[in-house]
Order: structure tokens, then sequence, then C-alpha cells
């Protein structure tokens, strides 16, 4: 009895140790200011290196040696020449000591205020070109960076390949490539060498952009979904403004590759012109416009607002569409070159993707626009698009995402499945329907 006792209070100062070790660690979470670290984000491109720099401005500020923190958002108006001054005499990007690269400081932004744990946070986001000189790599360069640093010895750079043209990563997860910090033993600040000579070449960066345009399409439900509902009536015929029956598979297969190739015509001029910066739109209203095609297509669909100008409309929204697509380019600051072979092998992957895609789905709608379920498949089908696309225009224009928004996000991939089932679900009423007719044919022209 007494030795169990004894067990017990051991078990219970033990429980208590640990208790008292989670709150103090709790109140050191709370308490303790913790020096948040300097993000940099490199976007590498065959001409340029573009450099992003997430700073936090209270580190900023004492390294800087101006209040900024008293009036951030009229930082940039009071203080951006010196800031810029200050970034420039701090950061020397070279392939060697006696080859400097040039470095330009391309634009600088305030980031939204956040609350910590340790107080409120907020940073400023600078965007910097670095060039090389002629004849030098942008792949293998050594980047001398003290920014806060200098005189901050706690501070750190946290350095991130975002993006590597010739390797064909494209703003995917960044991969970190070192920390630039004070050595404690020296209390000197090593530059960074970044090395990215082995693979990458021009094929490679292709390649690349052609699996961004076919993953683009793959995860695009919206773009996928417009030019899927838009197929819907294609096979029909009109009849007194109302959509009929089964137009023949030649009927058929004319109108769906006329509406697929003015949709693709579409998207590519808008892509090309987007991409090349001759048109910049924000990306909230075409994003907003997109889930309105879908939404018009839709009632189409069920009621033929457009009647045979089917090709028309695909090829006007596939502008729309073309301008969404141009975005995913545009902002990896390619030069021109680069740039032209990027549209071409993103467009391809588009095309071949969305190519795909449609040769899944056309047997099975040809095959059900011939029963009579059809009318009931395409107006369910419809209902849903609108149901989607009212719930992307609540999300984009609120910028905040409502449950069906959520539930398409988290279940998108599972899209293959339903084709499947449309697949499956196809064959068994053509059979039936096939089956019938036969009947009646054979009912009504006995064998003698």
């Amino acid at each position: 009895m007494i030795q169990k006792l004894i067990l017990n209070n051991c078990h219970f100062k033990k429980w208590r140790l640990f208790l008292f070790l989670v709150l103090l660690c709790s109140l050191q979470g709370i308490y303790a200011h913790q020096t948040p670290s300097t993000i940099v984000l490199l976007d590498v491109n065959p001409r340029a290196v573009l450099v992003e720099l997430q700073m936090p401005l209270g580190e900023l500020e004492l390294a800087f040696g101006h209040e900024i923190t008293k009036d951030p958002d009229h930082l940039i108006e009071k203080f951006g020449p010196q800031l810029k001054e200050y970034l420039l005499a701090h950061i020397h990007p070279m392939t060697a000591k006696d080859m400097p690269w040039q470095v330009e400081v391309n634009d600088m932004r305030l980031g939204k205020a956040e609350q910590t744990l340790s107080g409120p946070y907020q940073e400023i986001i600078v965007r910097l070109i670095l060039t090389p000189p002629n004849g030098a790599s942008t792949r293998k360069f050594i980047f001398d960076y003290d920014v806060i640093m200098h005189q901050l010895v706690t501070h750190s750079a946290l350095v991130s390949i975002r993006s590597d043209w010739e390797l064909g990563k494209t703003n995917k997860e960044p991969v970190e490539v070192g920390v630039i910090r004070v050595d404690t033993k020296t209390t000197l600040i090593y530059p960074l060498e970044i090395n990215l000579e082995k693979g990458g070449n021009w094929w490679t960066g292709f390649k690349g952009m052609f699996s961004l345009g076919m993953e683009h399409i793959k995860e695009g439900t919206d773009h996928l979904l417009f030019l899927l509902v838009l197929l819907l009536p294609a096979p029909l015929v009109m009849n007194h403004r109302r959509w009929g029956n089964f137009g023949g598979t030649k009927y058929s297969i004319m109108r769906l590759l006329k509406i697929v190739t003015s949709f693709t015509i579409g998207h590519s001029i808008t892509l090309l012109i987007g991409a090349l910066g001759w048109i910049n739109l924000p990306v909230q209203p075409v994003e907003i416009l997109i889930a309105v095609s879908i939404l018009i297509s839709a009632v189409h669909a069920v009621y033929p607002v457009f009647p045979n100008k089917e090709v028309y409309v695909a090829a006007g929204f596939g502008l729309v569409h073309g301008l969404a697509f141009a975005t995913i380019i545009s902002v990896l600051n390619l030069d021109v070159g680069t740039m032209a072979l990027s549209i071409l092998g993103f467009n391809l992957g588009i095309e071949i993707m969305q190519l795909f895609v449609v040769i899944l789905i056309i047997p099975w709608l040809i095959l059900l626009s011939q029963t009579s379920i059809y009318r009931g498949v395409r107006i369910i089908w419809a209902i849903l698009a609108a149901i989607a696309s009212i719930a992307w225009i609540m999300e984009r224009v609120s910028e905040k995402p409502n449950r069906v928004s959520d539930l398409i996000q988290n279940n998108y991939h599972y899209a293959s499945w339903g084709i499947l089932i449309l697949a499956i679900f196809s064959l068994t009423f053509f059979g039936l329907h096939y089956r019938s007719s036969r009947k009646r044919n054979s009912n009504q022209y006995p064998v003698a």
C-alpha cells in the first residue's frame, strides 16, 4: 500500500513538472522577442535574376536609421529614395570580384500588417532586378548581401529559389539554397554562392512551361467547366426555340470541333497579348468574368440564349480566359526570346490537356444525346455548373471562400471518376435505347 502511494506521488510530481515546462514554454512564446528573418526569393531566367525581399519593418528600422514604423502607410512616399539608396549599398551580386552585376530596385510596397504573439508585425516587400555583365551566366554568381544584419547581428536572410525557367521550375514551393547571417566566430558576413549550373537548358524550360500549361488546365476547374457546359447542347438541333433531338454524329462532331477551336483561338490571342504585357488587367475582374461565362453557358444549356452562335460565344469568352492564362507567365518577367518560347510551350500544354479532356467526354455526350434521358442529364449538369459559377462569383467578389467553392476545391481531383461514371452511364442507357429501337423496328416490320 505504501509502495503504491509512493508510486502515485512520483507520477504526480512528474505530471506537475511536465505542466510547469509547458507553461514556461508558453510564456516564453508570448513574452520573448522573436527576431523574424528576411525572406529572399529568387526567380532565375536566362537574362536576369529577379529578387523579392520580404523584410520585417521593425528590424529594418534599426538598421536603416529612420523611424519608419511610426507611419508605415507613408513609408514609401517619405523614405523611398533613401531606402533605395540604402538597399543598393548593401546588395552586391557578382560573377567575380571584377565582374559586378547591375542592381535595379523595381518596386517597393508595404505588406499587410499582422498581429503575432510577440506583437504587431509588418513587412516591406521590395523587388529587384539583378543583371549580369555581358557574357556572364545567371546560373552561377556570388550574392553579397548584408541588409539589416550589418547592424543587427541576430538577423538573418533565408534565400530560396522560387522559380528557375531553365529547370522548368515555375512558382511552386521555393527551394532553400542557403542562409546569410553573421558568423559568430569571425563576426563577418560571408556572401552566398548560388550555383545552378547542374542541369537546366532551353529544352528543359520549354518542357517545364508545357507541363505548367497541362497542369493549369488539369487544376483549372472553371476553364474546363465553361467549355464542357458550352458543349452540352452542341449535338442537338433547334426546334421552335427549344433544344430538340440529336442532329447526327457528323453534325455533332463538327459543331463540337468548331466550339473547341474557337475557344482555343480566343484564349491564344489574349494569352499572347497579356503575356507580352500589351494588356494588363487586374486579376479579380478577369476571374469574375470567367465565373460569369460559366453561368451564361449553363443558362444556354437549358434554354438556347444564343442559338447557333456558340462558336462566337466560345471565342469571345476565350479572350477572357486567355487573360487569366497570361497572368501565369507574365509574373515570371522573362525576356522576349524566353517569353516567346514560354508562351508556345504553355499554350501547347493547355491545348493538349484540353483536347485530351474533350476527347474523353465527347463520345459519351454523343451517345447520351441520342437517348431520351439526355434532357434530364443536360439540365442537371447545367444547374450544378450554375451553382458552382455563382459560388465562384461570390468568392471572387468578396475575396472570401464559401462552402461550395471549398467543396469544389477539395474534391476537383475526383473528376476522372466522374468521366468514368459518365462513360458507364452513357453506354448503359445507349444500349437500352438501341435495344428498344431495334425492338420497335422489328415490331413495325415483322419478318415474313
